[in-house]
């Protein structure tokens, strides 16, 4: 009988077929090849002969979330975009990009940043990360506070569904309301309804100046100071409070710490800046930073949260609460822990070096009574199978089965990886 690799051979060449030990693969995957198609086209006849052949399809980019979701139900082909990382269109003027699922947002910035333009994401793993892995595990960022989700700013996509048909919807402009808005249903659908393949976002302009200001103390002052600043007129464009573990990563002491970044044209800036200083009271210490310092912070508190380096006894979770209640939660959280949330929204990422089945289920447990959720994203794959990755025990479990059933009436793509087991 022959291999997956031996049929898709004269579909992609040799140069598209690679062992499944090319990737940093989970171990629980084992699949019997890894393709990496270069067009379009070449991702359709897979996904043709995946549906063909009833094969199980585990869709990435550079492969660095993964790891991310549910353990699912193994794989036999997983299916790169590597190889799709092209520009299509940058239409300056309308500050709109077209390009393919594997462009690396890595290296799209610098073209974008030289008509003083960017994609308004900070995600994991920024040096790998790709705009399809980005938009498949909405991993918008602190970024999030002044330009919205991805959702917001995904305006066109292109993806190829479980029988190899392409489907597209939106368009290259940003008030198309022509067909379906399928672009937020495939946001942070991991790979389970179609295989994205290109993508239209909204640019926004690079701004003038950049000013963080850094706020330590207690945490109820911390707390009081974040509503308060939710409630005025400033507009932060990234609005973060650290743990005290966190924060002593970061170089600030083992204290509450809020960050919020302003960014606008110079005088906007210092306007904001004085104004929230002036909100500081006496209980709290505050201090600026701005040039290098203020861009560095960022780039560390990424990089403290998400390592280049892997940490396998390590939990990384993805919690949701009301607002208000964050800081409050912080509070339940092992000593070690890492955790940034968004002050806005109320999302935000744990840390757990060591944590057991028994310690994220009561950080669960805390998180739904907090009008929330947690939801685990790295984890050993012991305690991923001991512990609901999801634990979701909302009303819209039935809606989200009937569109798996009509999207993979198969349940081939990246089956078991979301919600409910799908």
């Amino acid at each position: 009988m022959a291999t997956v690799a031996e049929i898709l051979g004269d579909t992609l060449g040799s140069d598209g077929i690679l062992a499944p030990d090319a990737f940093d693969l989970p171990t629980h995957l084992n699949p019997a090849a890894v393709a990496c198609p270069a067009t379009e086209a070449e991702l359709a006849a897979v996904m043709a002969c995946a549906y063909e052949h009833r094969w199980r399809v585990v869709p990435c980019g550079s492969g660095s979330k993964l790891t991310w979701g549910g353990l699912g139900h193994g794989a036999d082909l997983i299916l790169s975009t590597a190889r799709l990382n092209q520009v299509i269109d940058h239409a300056v003027g309308d500050m709109t990009l077209t390009a393919q699922a594997g462009v690396q947002l890595a290296e799209l910035a610098p073209r974008l940043a030289q008509h003083r333009q960017f994609l308004a994401v900070d995600p994991a793993y920024p040096d790998r990360a790709t705009l399809g892995g980005i938009v498949a595990t909405a991993d918008t960022g602190s970024l999030r506070q002044r330009y919205g989700s991805l959702r917001d700013m995904l305006i066109g996509i292109s993806f190829v569904r479980y029988d190899g048909q392409i489907a597209k919807a939106g368009g290259r402009v940003v008030k198309n309301v022509a067909g379906y808005d399928l672009m937020k249903l495939m946001t942070g659908s991991y790979g389970t309804l179609g295989i994205i393949s290109q993508l239209t976002f909204r640019l926004y302009p690079v701004q003038e100046a950049s000013k963080t200001v850094v706020v330590t103390g207690a945490a109820d002052s911390v707390n009081a100071l974040l509503g308060a600043l939710r409630l005025s007129p400033l507009t932060p464009v990234a609005m973060d409070v650290l743990s005290p573990a966190l924060a002593a990563r970061l170089g600030y002491g083992e204290t509450l710490t809020l960050l919020a970044r302003f960014q606008a044209i110079a005088p906007g800036v210092d306007e904001q800046v004085d104004s929230l200083l002036a909100m500081v009271g006496t209980e709290l210490s505050a201090h600026v930073l701005e040039g290098p310092e203020d861009g560095r912070v960022w780039t560390a508190l990424t990089e403290a949260l998400f390592p280049s380096a892997p940490e396998p006894e390590v939990v990384v979770a993805k919690v949701g609460l009301r607002a208000s209640q964050a800081v409050a939660w912080l509070a339940t959280l092992p000593p070690a822990s890492l955790a940034r949330f968004h002050g806005g929204s109320g999302l935000g990422t744990v840390r757990l070096p060591g944590a057991t089945a028994a310690v994220v289920q009561n950080l669960r447990a805390l998180a739904a009574t907090a009008g929330g959720y947690l939801t685990l994203l790295e984890a050993p794959l012991g305690l991923k199978k001991d512990v609901d990755v999801w634990g979701y025990s909302g009303n819209a479990l039935a809606l989200i089965k009937a569109l798996k059933r009509q999207f993979d009436p198969d349940s081939g793509l990246s089956p078991g990886r979301f919600v409910g087991g799908l």
